[in-house]
């Protein structure tokens, strides 16, 4: 009999296969030589890529290309899990064991008896019990420590001043942050001015940052905030080329101020439409 290649695993669940796979995936003698030569530091920008297409998926509420999303993002914890357990780190099954463990830990008023919470109490018990696990596992006393520092910039600046506002280093409104933003805007200006590149770069940091803070502060994630922006840049930038295009004309050949012209009627239509 011709062997084909394919994998078959009488009465196994689908993860038992998918696990079977990602062995055959690895094997040295005969797996896929692209992933042989994988390490944790080589998958780990897949990884990020992948948990980015889940949540466009979610976005666009397309619940087919969710689910295929899913997969690709199951299968990175799948691949990560069979190198470690390689180098005898850990298992996928430690690996889902700890985290059911973390979750019963995290949740003793679903699953150990204690009295049930508001959300409000239970987010407040949930911070306690990660401060004290953080403790536990990292020397480091500061509140800012095991942020992740491959975090997205945005995301980093929003989680750093959440943590310390835990500890009550934070503005008391919005307003005071909304002043920060002008004290920053107006550096930035001086910056621009002295023609200093090395402190622009500082001064736009300081801004961004802020401007995470700010999104904090009125309950806005910054990440969906830029993310919505982002999108509707793009549909008023697509927009504006499709009228000059009608017209018989195109955005690398018109003036700013034709271009600026069709973006404010494109905007003008948006609002219309509301």
């Amino acid at each position: 009999m011709t062997d084909t290649g394919a994998l078959t695993l009488p009465d196994s669940s689908p993860l038992e296969r998918l696990l079977a796979i990602m062995a055959r995936l690895r094997d040295p003698q005969t797996g896929c030589p692209w992933d042989v030569e994988q390490d944790f530091a080589s998958i780990a920008p897949y990884t990020i890529e992948e948990a980015y297409e889940v949540a466009d998926a979610i976005q666009r509420a397309d619940m087919a290309d969710l689910r295929s999303e899913l997969g690709d993002l199951l299968f990175q914890v799948v691949f990560h899990s069979q190198m470690a357990s390689e180098a005898g780190h850990f298992t996928f099954d430690d690996v889902a064991a700890a985290i059911a463990e973390k979750m019963e830990r995290r949740h003793p008023h679903v699953f150990a008896g204690a009295e049930t919470r508001n959300a409000e109490a239970q987010t407040r018990a949930w911070e306690a019990q990660k401060a004290a696990e953080r403790a536990a596992r990292h020397p480091d006393p500061s509140a800012l420590a095991d942020i992740p520092v491959a975090l997205p910039a945005l995301l980093r600046a929003l989680k750093l001043t959440k943590r310390a506002a835990r500890v009550g280093f934070d503005w008391p409104d919005a307003a005071r942050v909304l002043d920060k933003f002008e004290e920053e805007a107006r550096e930035l200006r001086e910056a621009l001015a002295a023609n200093d590149t090395a402190n622009i770069k500082e001064e736009v940091g300081d801004l961004l940052f802020v401007c995470a803070n700010l999104a904090r502060k009125l309950d806005v994630d910054p990440e969906d905030a830029l993310r919505e922006a982002n999108a509707k840049f793009e549909r008023r930038f697509r927009s504006v080329e499709s009228r000059l295009e009608a017209s018989g004309n195109k955005v690398g050949a018109a003036s700013l101020d034709e271009m600026e012209a069709e973006w404010g009627r494109v905007k003008d239509a948006e609002r219309s439409g509301r």
